[in-house]
């Protein structure tokens, strides 16, 4: 059973962790919510659960899925938005600020990526996983956000800079 508990500010220490019912801590801890929660957790499918209100209650891997695909969705839309708006956006060509700006009913495509503003991408739509080829360009312009399975979507979202992820490693 994951617990979710408010985050104190960047000045106080950290909230002291719960800890479960046989006094023993939880694996994870996860910091979302813009940095206003604090969640804990044994498994990522609690963590996930976490950021998709009834994801646990999902009956299919299918569901399960699109879910993270929506999750994705909707984090690459405010990330890039974000990413705009703190970016050089004026330092993007036409043609480079109408992908970072335009719908994403339809991923995003370039060739190539070597705009000053990173694009954010949803991996399921990508080479290997789905038709489009992945843009060239350097690494550090591109922020991948994968939902192939719980822990992928996790570890991209911290890797985004969405959510961190702590794990407890020992007894």
């Amino acid at each position: 059973m994951a617990v979710i508990i408010r985050n104190t500010s960047a000045t106080a220490p950290p909230p002291v962790p719960p800890a479960k019912d046989d006094g023993r801590p939880y694996r994870f801890e996860m910091i979302h919510a813009g940095g206003t929660r604090r969640g804990y957790a044994d498994e990522p499918v609690e963590l996930v659960g976490m950021l998709v209100p009834g994801y646990d209650g999902l009956a299919t891997g299918a569901e399960r899925a699109a879910a993270r695909v929506r999750l994705a969705l909707d984090v690459q839309v405010r990330l890039q938005a974000w990413l705009a708006d703190e970016g050089r956006l004026d330092a993007c060509g036409p043609a480079e600020r109408a992908v970072i700006l335009g719908g994403r009913h339809e991923p995003p495509a370039p060739v190539r990526w070597q705009a000053p503003v990173p694009l954010v991408l949803v991996a399921t739509y990508y080479e290997p996983h789905g038709a489009l080829p992945r843009p060239g360009g350097p690494a550090d312009l591109q922020v991948w956000l994968d939902p192939a399975d719980d822990w992928s979507l996790l570890t991209s979202l911290h890797t985004a800079g969405v959510i961190t992820v702590n794990a407890r490693t020992g007894p």
